[in-house]
């Protein structure tokens, strides 16, 4: 269990100095949503179940909750 405490010491010194990756990195998912359909169609399995829109919005929650943190 110390490999997982050094890997959430590592990851919170790294997000702290960056605290809008994050968030920036599930609004370009949820764009990348939205682009994919005009691609793909929406009979792919990713376009159809909307992967990165829940993906994208997950991810930005859960930077904007570090960031308050850090």
């Amino acid at each position: 269990m110390k490999w997982l405490s050094r890997l959430v010491d590592n990851a919170s010194n790294y997000f702290a100095r960056r605290k809008g990756l994050l968030p920036l990195i599930g609004i370009l998912l949820v764009i990348i949503n939205y682009i994919l359909p005009f691609i793909f169609g929406l009979d792919n399995v990713i376009t159809g179940s909307n992967l990165f829109l829940h993906l994208g919005v997950i991810i930005a929650i859960f930077g904007m909750m570090l960031a308050w943190a850090l």
